[in-house]
């Protein structure tokens, strides 16, 4: 349970964390004691909601572009700032957009593809890149990346985003072995579809019962169990799963 991973005195960044499993993520983080930086794209309100409802002092709410090497680069350390450093960061934001192979023309097809990688990839790369001096100060941290199921099991109608959740796993396993010597942990946690504000519309919807019967199960995972399964990654009881990546998809695919 998470009351039973103590994480007071630790200082964690979570990025997308206005909403859905980045906002169930924060909330995990602050009840079991840390102080979070909650990062966001849009959606200011449903972030200022967030950053209230969290339990105890001392947290900061952060704007950035991820898209934006830059200022993706120099978030951890405007974290690190608000919070007086930094042992956790969860890279949770994202974006999905179909874009149909056959039925997309070329400027829009580069464009979604731009947009993707620089959100999905690129941007979490760089905030861990810019992270990296404040976890080794710390003495050593953990990076979660939350990536998807799609990873390996195909995206057909959003291809962009398969290649880099993709991408993200294997950005997880190479600098789970490059940062080992600073004492920084990273995992990377695959969740399937998962039941929040942002998935509603499809869960309600026709197609709704299709897709909790992927599950044998017949349900999705919620975002607090996503949260669960980050909590533990980053307890430091589990760095053994250093490298790893975590399926949370009820059995939904198996690899």
């Amino acid at each position: 349970m998470i009351e039973d991973i103590p994480l007071r005195g630790r200082r964690a960044l979570v990025t997308g964390g206005g909403r859905g499993i980045g906002r169930a993520v924060a909330v995990a983080l602050a009840r079991a004691g840390a102080r979070v930086a909650l990062h966001y794209i849009t959606g200011r309100d449903a972030a200022e909601t967030t950053l209230a409802e969290l339990a105890g002092q001392g947290h900061a709410l952060l704007a950035a572009d991820l898209g934006d090497p830059e200022a993706a680069t120099m978030l951890p350390a405007r974290a690190a700032d608000e919070l007086g450093g930094l042992d956790i960061v969860v890279n949770n934001a994202g974006i999905y957009e179909p874009h149909d192979i056959a039925g997309i023309d070329d400027h829009a097809w580069r464009q979604v593809w731009d947009r993707t990688l620089a959100v999905n990839l690129t941007g979490p790369a760089q905030v861990i890149r810019g992270a990296v001096p404040h976890l080794t100060a710390a003495g050593g941290g953990h990076v979660v990346n939350i990536t998807s199921r799609g990873a390996y099991r195909g995206e057909p109608a959003a291809p962009a985003y398969g290649a880099a959740k993709a991408g993200l796993n294997s950005l997880t396993q190479s600098l789970a072995g490059a940062l080992a010597s600073r004492g920084i942990h990273l995992v990377a946690v695959a969740p399937g579809w998962v039941a929040t504000d942002m998935t509603r519309r499809y869960l309600d919807g026709p197609a709704g019962q299709d897709i909790r019967d992927q599950s044998p199960h017949g349900r999705t995972a919620t975002a607090a169990e996503v949260a669960e399964v980050v909590l533990l990654a980053v307890s430091g009881r589990a760095d053994a799963l250093t490298g790893g990546v975590i399926d949370v998809n009820m059995a939904s695919h198996m690899r």
